[in-house]
């Protein structure tokens, strides 16, 4: 079978990319992935605050010194950060120089100077394709709609100015009609789209007493949104779809696939098991795709998307009405289903 596609218009193997997260974070790491058939790599998000941070402390060690030349021995050796992203570009460079695969890049900005800068210099250190997580939860009672939309469209059109490489747009499904959203930022430019990421719930720690921020790993029941927007975006969208929640196993690299997606990332699974698991995700997907004799990945891709399928809006609310009519509830005292 041909597992062969194209993500951002780059060539890959397969459609299997290990998305960003820890794991892409080190060198050898990445030689892993690659070795157990990742078809391309995002690595770990550039984050502006940590940036900013970094450099604030700089400018602040750099002041309690002013006047006194050897104050700066009594700092210890790595304990002054360097301003900027230089670990993240070093990163990139050393990726780009040792794998085979694409490297992509990941940020993650607050700021229109922040998303511009640190594109451009991604895209100098040697990035193929550049990831913007627009991770703007919008919290503020105050806030609308538009604004939300306005401010994915803003930060697009200003990377699109600033670089040549392909620009995906990493999204959550938190917008009224995620579908109009994504169209919209296809016709200005955006040449792929992540769906989704996932916006991470707040939790109370009630033995201390305050929040709790523990990251839960997704899970295969997490794909509903993804099979949704992606079955109904396929086929009508100028730029590339990945889907990039609740991959645990081959079953839903295949689900994906099927509805219409171009790339299925994983992030949780390989958390779980270890870059070494890549391999058993393409096995799975192409066993299963020779026993139903599909002779590539373009042959199966869409075949149960909304546009291959034909489903109306009103079988979609049929569907609905179904689904919550014909579930049987266990009540007490029940035996057999009687």
């Amino acid at each position: 079978m041909d597992l062969a596609t194209r993500y951002l218009g780059l060539a890959l193997a397969n459609p299997l990319i290990a998305s960003s997260s820890p794991l892409t974070g080190a060198l050898d790491n990445l030689r892993r992935l690659e070795d157990a058939g990742a078809a391309a790599v995002v690595l770990p998000s550039i984050f502006e605050e940590q940036i900013a941070a970094e450099t604030a402390e700089r400018e602040r060690l750099a002041r309690l010194s002013e006047g006194f030349p050897e104050a700066s021995s009594f700092f210890p050796a790595g304990s002054v950060p360097e301003a900027g992203p230089h670990e993240q570009l070093a990163l990139i460079a050393r990726a780009r120089a040792a794998l085979s695969i694409p490297v992509i890049a990941s940020l993650n900005g607050t700021t229109e100077f922040g998303w511009i800068e640190y594109a451009r210099l991604v895209e100098q250190a040697g990035a193929q394709a550049i990831e913007i997580n627009v991770y703007f939860p919008p919290v503020e009672p105050t806030l609308d709609g538009t604004a939300v939309e306005r401010r994915h469209l803003a930060v697009l059109e200003a990377l699109k100015r600033t670089v040549s490489v392909p620009v995906a747009m990493k999204l959550t499904p938190a917008f009224s009609a995620p579908g109009a959203v994504i169209r919209a930022l296809d016709a200005a430019g955006a040449d792929g789209f992540v769906l989704f990421n996932r916006l991470y719930q707040p939790d109370i720690n009630l033995a201390a007493l305050r929040p709790s921020r523990q990251a839960i790993l997704s899970s295969r029941s997490e794909i509903g949104p993804g099979l949704l927007w992606i079955g109904a975006l396929a086929g009508r969208l100028r730029g590339s779809l990945a889907a990039g929640t609740g991959v645990e196993t081959a079953e839903e690299v295949i689900k994906y696939l099927l509805v219409g997606a171009d790339t299925v990332m994983s992030t949780a699974a390989l958390l779980r098991h270890g870059p070494a698991y890549l391999q058993a995700l393409l096995e799975g997907l192409e066993r299963w795709g020779q026993a139903r004799g599909f002779a590539s990945i373009e042959s199966l891709r869409g075949c149960m998307s909304q546009a291959a399928v034909g489903r109306a809006m009103r079988m979609e609310r049929g569907d609905y009405i179904q689904i919550l009519q014909g579930f049987t509830p266990i009540l007490p005292g029940a035996q057999g289903g009687e």
